[in-house]
């Protein structure tokens, strides 16, 4: 390996796959079975009995190694060590950043602006650096096909049937310029791997375009981005407490017709989370500028979209921001079907539209607009971690979020609460994935919280996605619906980046004397599939189409799966024990 890199801090537990990655860090242990070779006669490594539980990362982790320093060219990979300051003859033509470890494993150390000013040249053979590619050019029509849901997964690398699955998709096929030829972008997101992230704008072919990144997590090398990418302006969301987070995860996409489109999705734009895990992305239709005379109210979306989104990224107090809301405001918006469901942090009271934020959000649209519903269809619930619940189910599921996610248009009246069930990850689940126990990396439910509320798993339900080749691929995606198995019924559907959690949600105030405050955390944003405003229907077809209409993509298996007596959640502290 080339000399002086750094030790990833992960040893034996790292299951990167990305070639900046291994540019910058040596790994003892891989570099041990790598320099002793292939076995003589079954002409493959040999992996250490104590690192067989790791074989097959480890195995591809080793192939990758063969392709970036082969052998008879060690020499010479180790002096093609050059500045990566670009000058004006080499723009895009070296790769600058290293990517950002998951939260999974930790934070690494020691990075700093001085850690950034040489580097090891990369390849740029995009299949070196994307695991699953897909032939550009295709994507428009990719959409096209998945209306009028426009709902996507996120291709498994391991699970090759995802691959070329309609409703499966990657994040070159997002920035493809069959859907636009993009402009300049806004990344919302928690954690982002400008490394990464820049990777893909390359082999758009838009890594010069303008690109603001608002940003969640603590990322040293995002506070200097502009000093290298002039062009990238990165700033750090500002939150009002310690305990809370912007987690939002989403895509200003503008083109150079004038055009624009709008992502939602539950991904954080690291490797990790395109690789193995179960992510969900709406992607909206193409929203045409107005004509300049155009009334103001023009071009809204029957679920008024527009103006929802545009009080949503109000709220980040952001000048940067400003001219997009502008864009935004001459954007037509008509063409999209679903509504908008933004967390904000503060305390939020009922207003002339309902309540604006949270759960409360999604009781006030269904009280106009869902279809009644019979009290023993259960409300499903989907993330992939869990908050402080309380000591009993009383004490948020139903006082606040099942009270908010049972309503319909009919008066509430005398009801009982819909059966509560959660789909989370079982320890079996994840032990069986695809990485294997770190498969559970995108899963922070701590034992310290599981602890204190014993009751929750009499409501737990496994995680399975068999007919959409997802079972072994643990889901970081966030998911909220209710749905009728035996009349094959979908009443609405979430797509969200908001956990189960009150943070992210809200939790109403228990004082009786003063007005319903309902307290959130977070930045969180999603969507509601409602039937009426997707298919002009009172419920959306379950696993089967309907009179031409296709049945909406769950990303789980219907019936749920419950656990088995012995099953367990899985708990973020199986990971600090291996």
């Amino acid at each position: 390996m080339p000399p002086n890199l750094k030790i990833c801090p992960y040893a034996e537990k790292c299951y990167r796959r990305n070639p900046i990655h291994f540019n910058e860090y040596s790994h003892p242990h891989l570099d041990k079975i790598y320099n002793r070779g292939l076995d003589s006669q079954t002409r493959e490594y040999v992996i250490p009995a104590e690192l067989s539980q790791n074989a097959d990362v480890i195995l591809q982790q080793l192939k990758l190694l063969e392709k970036l320093f082969p052998k008879d060219t060690m020499s010479l990979q180790a002096e093609n060590v050059q500045s990566i300051r670009e000058t004006s003859t080499a723009k895009a033509e070296k790769r600058e950043y290293s990517p950002k470890p998951s939260t999974s494993r930790g934070a690494s150390s020691g990075d700093s602006s001085s850690n950034l000013s040489k580097k090891p040249k990369v390849t740029r053979n995009i299949r070196d650096y994307v695991p699953v590619v897909v032939e550009k050019g295709r994507m428009l029509k990719k959409l096209e096909a998945a209306a009028p849901y426009n709902f996507f997964l996120t291709a498994i690398t391991d699970s090759k049937p995802t691959h070329n699955e309609p409703l499966t998709i990657t994040m070159q096929e997002i920035l493809d310029e069959s859907l636009g030829v993009i402009e300049e972008s806004v990344q919302i997101n928690f954690m982002v791997d400008i490394g990464w992230l820049l990777g893909h704008y390359y082999f758009a072919g838009i890594l010069d375009t303008p690109l603001l990144v608002l940003y969640g997590d603590e990322t040293p090398e995002l506070q200097t981005i502009s000093k290298h990418k002039p062009k990238v302006k990165a700033i750090k969301v500002k939150m009002p407490t310690p305990f809370s987070t912007s987690h939002t995860k989403m895509m200003l996409l503008a083109y150079k017709d004038n055009s624009m489109r709008i992502i939602v999705s539950t991904a954080n734009l690291y490797e990790d989370d395109w690789h193995n895990r179960t992510q969900g992305v709406w992607i909206s239709p193409t929203l045409t500028p107005l004509e300049p005379d155009a009334d103001t109210a023009a071009g809204e979306s029957p679920t008024n979209f527009r103006q929802d989104l545009m009080l949503y990224l109000v709220e980040y107090k952001c000048a940067e921001l400003q001219t997009w809301i502008a864009r935004i405001r001459r954007t037509d918006f008509s063409a999209i079907n679903v509504f908008f469901i933004g967390s904000v942090p503060g305390g939020h009271r009922e207003g002339p539209r309902g309540h604006p934020w949270g759960h409360a959000r999604v009781s006030t649209i269904l009280q106009k607009h869902c279809t009644p519903i019979d009290e023993s269809v259960p409300v499903v619930c989907q993330s992939s971690s869990i908050g402080s619940l309380g000591g009993n189910i009383q004490a948020w599921i139903q006082n606040d979020l099942l009270n908010s996610f049972r309503r319909d248009n009919k008066p509430l009246g005398i009801r009982k609460f819909p059966q509560f069930k959660m789909i989370y990850p079982s320890f079996s689940n994840v032990s069986g994935s695809h990485d294997g126990m770190l498969g559970g990396g995108c899963l922070p439910y701590s034992r310290s919280t599981n602890d204190k509320q014993p009751w929750l798993k009499t409501y737990l339900y496994q995680w399975t996605s068999k007919l959409r080749h997802r079972s072994r691929a643990m889901p970081h995606i966030k998911s909220y619906s209710r749905f009728n198995v035996e009349d094959k019924s979908i009443y609405w559907f979430i797509l969200t980046s908001a956990n189960l959690s009150k943070a992210a949600w809200g939790s109403f105030n228990k004082n009786a004397n003063i007005q319903a405050c309902l307290r959130i955390a977070n930045f969180e944003a999603g969507l509601l599939f409602l039937p009426r405003f997707v298919i002009g229907e009172d419920t959306f077809p379950l696993g089967t189409a309907r009179d031409g209409i296709p049945p909406f993509p769950l990303p789980y298996d219907v019936p749920l799966t419950p656990y088995n007596p012995d099953d367990k959640p899985f708990l973020m502290d199986y990971l600090h024990e291996l």
